[in-house]
């Protein structure tokens, strides 16, 4: 009678079983771990100057090679690369307006997709003009930035990861390189401003 039991028993928990439908859990996502900030001077023969994050390397710009300031603080660790473009300015306010009005178009490009742009305006502690704009949504660019002194020198800077946008994912590194990207913003120096 035991044996019966234990088989009805056993029955009655596979067609409990069967009943009901299988729902496979959704794909998590690694965890991050982050160090804390660390930074160094940035070493080599640019009209600028700032403290970049010990995290990333410094490589020349392969875009476009004649530009020789252009460089990009590569997080290898990460993924991502912050693309750093220069340009003296040499027309005067002609030449800031062009490339004030390049660096807004290359952020308003990401409208289609971004729900929403926060640009903020600051003043550095050496003086200095810049604009921040902060992109949500599925970009491929999530903060961008440029600072000027509005008569000699302009630097742009871009984030990009290497990875399809999965923002949601990313949002710990994102932020993570915000926080060194206002540092290079706060620390940016230019050799030939007045």
């Amino acid at each position: 009678m035991n044996w019966r039991s234990n088989c009805l028993f056993l029955l009655f928990f596979i067609f409990l079983a069967c009943e009901r439908t299988y729902l496979p859990k959704p794909k998590g996502f690694n965890r991050i771990d982050l160090p804390k900030p660390k930074y160094e001077k940035l070493n080599g023969p640019y009209p600028y100057d700032f403290e970049k994050s010990t995290y990333s390397t410094v490589e020349a710009d392969s875009f476009n090679l004649d530009e020789k300031h252009w460089i990009n603080l590569n997080y290898k660790n990460f993924g991502a690369k912050v693309h750093l473009t220069y340009k003296e300015i040499k027309g005067g306010e002609k030449s800031l307006r062009s490339y004030l009005n390049d660096a807004l178009n290359l952020t308003a490009k990401h409208q289609i997709k971004a729900y929403s742009i926060e640009e903020s305006v600051l003043k550095t502690p050496n003086g200095y003009t810049g604009v921040v704009a902060e992109l949500s949504g599925e970009v491929p660019t999530q903060f961008q930035f440029f600072v000027t002194d509005s008569t000699q020198n302009f630097l742009r800077g871009a984030l990009y990861f290497n990875t399809a946008v999965k923002n949601d994912s990313l949002a710990p590194v994102i932020e993570f390189i915000k926080v060194d990207m206002m540092n290079l913003i706060n620390t940016v120096k230019f050799e030939n401003s007045n």
